[in-house]
């Protein structure tokens, strides 16, 4: 018996064929990215690179971000280079031009496997544990369901970790009586034995899942995730891995983790489209780990059965491949030294100027990279932020928490040191002579 794609693919296999010659033309690099190729192959240690502002005048001119706004938001969504977008306009354009059986099902579909293999091997792992999803909440909620538990079951976590990870184990709690326990982290904190004995400290008889976070979103401090799944796999523990703002944010594998099961977001720190995920699993755990949506029995150890979503577009995923390329001609530890020497800049500054200056975050290029979280006393933390966003078109995320408060900053690539200086004058001018009654 014949599937509908396999009898359709068998009619259109001709005009497939045509259709993928006309249309699979390679790209042309615009002429921004002739130059990023040119000015990324010059020699230089990557912290020499960091500061080197013609270098990242090259990048900048990649994307096509409103300069009259400053966004230092993209721990939250970043924009994605114009290659980005022209790829995933191209293929929009092919899907809607040629019968969308053909064009989706017959030409592209086949296309991600390639992208699968590049993402693979550049955070090394095999191509055969890698599922493409719409985003971090996604990956970790095939986990976070996936995962059989019975009524009084204990999941552990910390009370940084995403809220919407915290729902999603709330909504366990309501339906399976499952029980959700919650700890707190140092803040900030140096001292990754402190945060292990801590994860240690909290399990019971009963924990039978961990979920951590890779890089805390609220206050950019990294996690020794290794040394936790290490000690949680003695315990026959599993540990599901948030690590929305870790992948191509520094320089690591998904492989120096040591990890099970690890979920990521591509529209943040890979500049991939908005609406692109990524979900790792370890070979020999993808036939124990439920799919979201029902795929088909002979999927149970694919990893694609985590893809059974449905009729999608195709070209999200497929302009991920520009994305790497993007990612790749910058270069990981290149990008890592940018993102720190960014955030330094910022920070340093402020923290000469006035000793009202709180920082939530680790200085310290192993506890933080590109992300950090700063209190000013004396203002109130959300009304800094309306200012900011109000007067100065400076946007930002004001973080309260009930260990702590502040305004989380993340520049980018793309971010100018004259937009540095604009945000530090602001805060200076807030710091002297406060915000407007």
């Amino acid at each position: 018996m014949y599937t509908r794609r396999e009898m359709l693919g068998a009619m259109t296999a001709p005009a497939a064929a045509a259709a993928a010659m006309a249309y699979l033309d390679p790209l042309k690099l615009s002429t921004a990215m002739g130059e990023i190729a040119e000015i990324t192959s010059q020699p230089g240690s990557a912290a020499q690179i960091a500061g080197n502002e013609d270098f990242w005048a090259a990048i900048a001119r990649a994307f096509t971000v409103d300069r009259s706004i400053i966004n230092f938001n993209n721990g939250g969504v970043s924009p994605a280079p114009d290659m980005v977008q022209e790829s995933m306009k191209r293929h929009l354009d092919f899907s809607n031009s040629t019968p969308p059986p053909i064009s989706l099902w017959q030409v592209l579909e086949p296309r991600k496997e390639p992208i699968r293999q590049r993402m693979a091997q550049h955070w090394g792992v095999d191509p055969e544990e890698i599922a493409f999803t719409r985003n971090t909440s996604e990956s970790l909620q095939i986990c976070q369901f996936g995962i059989d538990l019975k009524a009084g079951d204990e999941v552990l976590t910390t009370d940084q970790d995403y809220g919407r990870m915290i729902n999603t184990f709330k909504q366990r709690e309501k339906r399976e009586g499952v029980v959700l326990r919650q700890f707190s982290l140092p803040v900030p904190c140096n001292d990754d034995d402190e945060i292990v004995r801590r994860f240690e400290q909290y399990i019971t008889p009963r924990t039978k899942m961990i979920l951590m976070v890779h890089i805390v979103n609220l206050t950019g401090q990294i996690l020794p995730v290794r040394r936790v799944v290490q000690m949680a796999r003695k315990r026959g523990i599993p540990v599901v891995v948030d690590g929305a703002h870790s992948l191509a944010h520094f320089s690591f594998k998904i492989s120096d983790l040591d990890c099970d099961y690890y979920g990521t977001s591509l529209h943040k720190w890979l500049f991939a489209p908005h609406g692109t995920g990524l979900l790792y699993v370890r070979r020999n755990k993808i036939k124990g780990l439920w799919p979201l949506m029902a795929a088909n029995e002979n999927q149970v150890d694919d990893i694609r059965k985590f893809e059974e979503i449905g009729t999608h577009p195709a070209a999200n995923i497929l302009a991920i491949a520009e994305a790497l390329t993007f990612h790749q001609l910058i270069g990981d530890e290149r990008k890592e030294k940018r993102l720190h020497f960014l955030k330094m800049a910022w920070a340093d500054r402020l923290m000469g100027f006035s000793d009202r200056i709180r920082l939530n975050t680790s200085l310290d290029p192993k506890f933080s990279c590109g992300i950090a979280n700063v209190y000013v006393e004396g203002i109130e933390t959300s009304k800094l932020q309306q200012w900011l966003w109000k007067d100065h078109q400076i946007l930002t995320v004001a973080i309260n928490h009930e260990q702590f408060n502040g305004l989380r900053i993340s520049p980018s690539v793309y971010t100018t040191m004259e937009e540095i200086d604009r945000f530090c004058d602001a805060m200076e001018h807030a710091i002297t002579n406060g915000l407007p009654a």
